[in-house]
């Protein structure tokens, strides 16, 4: 330019600079941005949108006030996690006591100094385990548009119904959005508040009641709710489906919701044992054909008519555990009578798609779905996925489970068919697709897939042969690498040296696999892939794989993952891995560790969620020959030090008889050896001398205890849980020297 000078970013104008800031949304990358020089830290602050609030609520003194543009506040993460925090720290044991005046002065100040820091709020996350706590905060924002409320104790039980959300919807008539999904409330308390404030009621369009804890609406209280929100355009709610029980939900229960909530356009209906199964009671299994001992009360003609009453729909889901039969032509209406549909989610629904002809029927006529999950669908067969795959040709996701009759065969067609579109894919609980078969069903579109899931058992049998035959994924191998192959002088003698076809042609079943390891190493070292026993003699490579979820029974190992095909993942950045079983009934295995430490071979991998929720033990003592909760966690967590973790989420395993779960002695060191891991965040108790490990950890910023399983602990007189335990071990924490 002239004058010679050079051209900096922060020379760009204010309002450029500004919508530069505003798309940078990864808040680390924002503070660092903010450190640069102060017009950039006032940018910076001046276009944070969003803000979730971490530490302890005592120390107001560090509260920030620099953050007056911010629109969306989570409060929900504020320690003691759980606790009501407008409520002075020595006076919790009052916590389900009426205020004293002290303690309401107090709300009223803490409440004061939020809405001086924050004064633009339309948006706020929040523990409401008191109702005194909304009464001090909601009249702060009285133009709150969303609302997010979030409490895993008891419902104080001497509360009159919807006394815990009266006090919201009395302050924010105009409230838009209400999300009670990590809510516990009775199911009589939402129809009593929102009929007792018709104003916010009529406000809402977005209702989210899909709590794992939730026991179900009933038909009387399903319509009442919908009658007091005739504008809602989002409605999920759990119901009770089961035709056992008084009042379920049923044909004309859908056609009242349609009638009084015409402008649908997101509908959820699930029973809460189907999407939350480790929450409520084990269902009855379906039978060996795949249908449930019940048929449910919705028919194909109800859920036609529902079709018909809302035009408007783009996302449906109906979860059931009982039987839905002949579903095709409701779902050919919903194609007819609802041509916004992108998302359709189906439990328990049977005839999805007969695929009898060349026609297509059923759901392959919803051409226009972007996503589909099908669950439990006794007569879905591999001639019905190739069907949805000419129909809906856009699906970018798609999950199956616990479909009987779906093959590898059939699924790989479709992966095929599909292979431009589809790029998140999940394999749940099929009988004929386990772990390696799944791999090998979505090998069409291995290149392309972002997000995968496959909660499927490891098979040993196959396990033990090669995911793909060497003949067939040798032939995959050098036609991908041709041009290597071709340009290399010596390429044709290794083939030789380790390919032995038999002479006979008709014998060509007998192929064998005859190879020299020094021509192997010589020549898949030289195609970057890496030999890691005869499982991986090809490279199979993951490459857009970011997300990889995964579900193993107790007892069992990790280890097979990278045999069965998922060595090479370069992109992969988050696993999630679910453990699930009685460990009381499972001996330990022969191999001491899971195999966490197999992880190592993913290099970008850096946030794990190690879910042993649903891991089932003896918490204290066990009986003879049998190992307590502290064996299993040194088990799973072994080998978590070799892995390069940024983030955590733990989930300790527990006993059921005593609503337990705590972290143990074990889990403690080992989670120590994590010493690259910034977050933690542990969904239990922990003892406050087991916290102390992690003091040592050189990089460790936020570490949280999350009772965040129902019903939380009330009291504890030991040093789990107890307000000023980790109040200790947070100042410990802020007073060590941070690297970055």
């Amino acid at each position: 330019m002239a004058g010679g000078g050079e051209t900096h970013l922060h020379d760009l104008p204010e309002a450029i600079l500004s919508t530069v800031f505003s798309i940078v949304e990864d808040t680390r990358t924002r503070n660092c941005m903010a450190l640069v020089c102060r017009r950039w830290r006032t940018l910076e602050r001046f276009t944070r949108s969003s803000l979730c609030l971490r530490g302890n609520v005592r120390d107001l003194f560090l509260l920030p006030t620099c953050f007056a543009s911010v629109t969306h506040l989570d409060l929900s993460h504020l320690s003691p996690w759980g606790h009501p925090f407008l409520l002075h720290h020595h006076h919790h044991h009052h916590q389900h006591e009426h205020p004293t005046t002290e303690e309401h002065h107090h709300h009223h100040l803490i409440a004061l100094l939020l809405r001086r820091a924050f004064p633009n709020l339309t948006s706020l996350t929040f523990y409401a385990r008191h109702p005194s706590t909304l009464q001090a905060l909601a009249p702060q924002w009285p133009g709150l548009r969303h609302a997010k409320l979030v409490r895993w104790h008891q419902r104080p039980p001497h509360h009159p119904h919807g006394a815990d959300l009266a006090p919201l919807l009395a302050a924010c008539p105009s409230l838009d959005s209400l999300d009670l999904s990590q809510f516990y409330c009775w199911a009589e308390d939402v129809p009593a508040a929102l009929h007792a404030f018709p104003a916010a009621a009529a406000s809402l369009a977005r209702l989210d009641l899909l709590s794992p804890v939730a026991e179900g609406f009933r038909t009387s209280e399903l319509v009442s709710i919908s009658a007091a929100c005739p504008n809602l355009r989002h409605l999920l709610a759990p119901c009770v489906f089961d035709p056992r029980y008084i009042d379920s939900v049923g044909d004309e229960a859908l056609v009242a919701v349609a009638a009084n909530c015409p402008r649908l356009s997101i509908l959820h209906l699930a029973e809460p044992s189907a999407v939350f199964p480790a929450a409520h009671a084990p269902n009855a299994q379906p039978d060996t054909e795949g249908f449930a001992p019940h048929d449910a009360r919705i028919t194909a003609a109800g859920l036609e008519a529902l079709f018909a009453a809302l035009p408007l729909l783009e996302d449906v889901a109906v979860d059931l555990c009982q039987n839905v039969r002949d579903a095709g032509p409701a779902l050919e209406a919903l194609s007819e009578r609802c041509p916004k549909i992108a998302s359709l989610s189906l439990g328990g629904f049977h005839g999805v798609c007969r695929a009898a002809g060349l026609y297509l029927d059923g759901v392959a006529l919803c051409g226009r779905l972007e996503s589909l999950r099908i669950k439990n669908s006794a007569d879905l067969t591999d001639a019905s996925l190739v069907a949805i795959a000419r129909g809906c040709s856009r699906l970018s996701k798609l999950e199956i489970h616990g479909c009987k009759r779906v093959t590898e065969s059939g699924l790989k067609k479709m992966a095929g068919m599909l292979r431009s579109t589809l790029v998140d894919i999940g394999i749940s609980r099929c009988e004929h697709l386990d772990v390696p078969q799944s791999l090998r069903a979505v090998e069409p579109i291995r290149d392309r897939i972002k997000r995968l899931r496959i909660d499927c058992i490891w098979a040993e049998r196959e396990l033990e042969q090669l995911p793909l035959s060497f003949e067939a994924a040798a032939g995959d191998a050098f036609e991908s690498n041709e041009m290597e192959l071709e340009a290399s002088e010596d390429s044709d003698a290794d083939i030789i040296d380790f390919l032995d076809v038999a002479d006979d042609p008709a014998d060509s079943s007998t192929t064998r696999c005859r190879y020299s390891e020094a021509a192997v190493n010589h020549h898949w070292a030289g195609n970057g892939c890496s030999r890691n026993g005869i499982g991986a003699l090809w490279c199979r490579e993951w490459k857009q794989l970011r997300h990889l979820s995964l579900w193993v029974p107790a007892g069992e190992l990790l280890i097979p993952l990278a045999d069965a095909g998922l060595e090479s993942c370069p992109e992969l950045e988050e696993i999630r891995i679910k453990v699930e079983g009685d460990c009381r009934t499972c001996p330990m295995p022969a191999q001491e560790v899971f195999g966490l430490s197999s992880l190592a071979c993913y290099p970008k991998l850096s946030k794990m969620t190690l879910d042993c929720r649903d891991v089932v033990g003896y918490a204290l003592t066990a009986p003879t020959g049998r190992k307590d909760l502290s064996s299993w966690e040194r088990f799973y967590l072994h080998g978590m030090g070799d892995l390069n973790l940024y983030e955590l989420d733990y989930w300790p395993p527990q006993d059921r008889d005593v609503n337990q779960r705590s972290l143990f002695l074990p889990a403690a060191g080992l989670l120590q050896e994590c010493i690259a891991l910034r977050k933690l965040f542990i969904h239990g108790t922990a003892n406050e001398h087991f916290m102390r490990f992690f003091l040592v950890m050189p990089n460790l910023r936020d570490v949280q205890l999350r009772e965040d399983y129902y019903p939380a602990p009330e009291y504890d007189m030991s040093t789990e849980i107890r307000v000023d335990s980790c109040s200790r071990f947070e100042d410990a924490l802020r007073r060590r020297p941070i690297p970055d």
